[in-house]
């Protein structure tokens, strides 16, 4: 499977359902899922789910939900093209296995963002998982507009 953007993302996008300002703007969090992101998710998706999400059972530390992300922003890095850019999110002492993950604005009813596949099993064991955004370049940024 690849990344989504779902749809309803991109209409609410144009709504402004969604506010990624760094100061001021919504929360998002991130969630963390253990063996398929579809299902849940699809390119019809609207909402976060909890349907194969890591589970925090057997000591994992993970926060049934996920995590919220730190300092959302917006920059145009180059003519034409806006990015939205986080920092790198932090799982401590955590013991999972994740394919993927969802972002999703949990301040604005849980909707759905974008669904990224690791493109395989990432794992801790009694460590860190952390998530590092790539940087945010008009061809590089984890959510862009051009």
């Amino acid at each position: 499977m690849a990344n989504i953007i779902p749809d309803a993302f991109k209409s609410e996008l144009l709504k402004g359902t969604h506010n990624f300002a760094a100061s001021g703007g919504n929360t998002f969090y991130i969630a963390l899922y253990d063996t398929t992101l579809g299902p849940p998710y699809t390119t019809s998706s609207t909402v976060y789910s909890a349907t194969n999400e890591c589970s925090s059972a057997g000591g994992s530390n993970y926060p049934a939900g996920g995590q919220a992300l730190g300092n959302a922003g917006v920059s145009v890095p180059s003519a034409n093209t806006a990015v939205v850019d986080f920092d790198p999110e932090v799982f401590s002492s955590v013991t999972i296995s994740s394919v993927g993950a969802a972002i999703y604005n949990y301040t604005n009813s849980n909707k759905l963002v974008l669904v990224l596949d690791f493109g395989g099993t990432k794992s801790a064991s009694s460590g860190d998982f952390t998530i590092q955004f790539p940087s945010p370049t008009a061809a590089d940024g984890i959510l862009r507009v051009a």
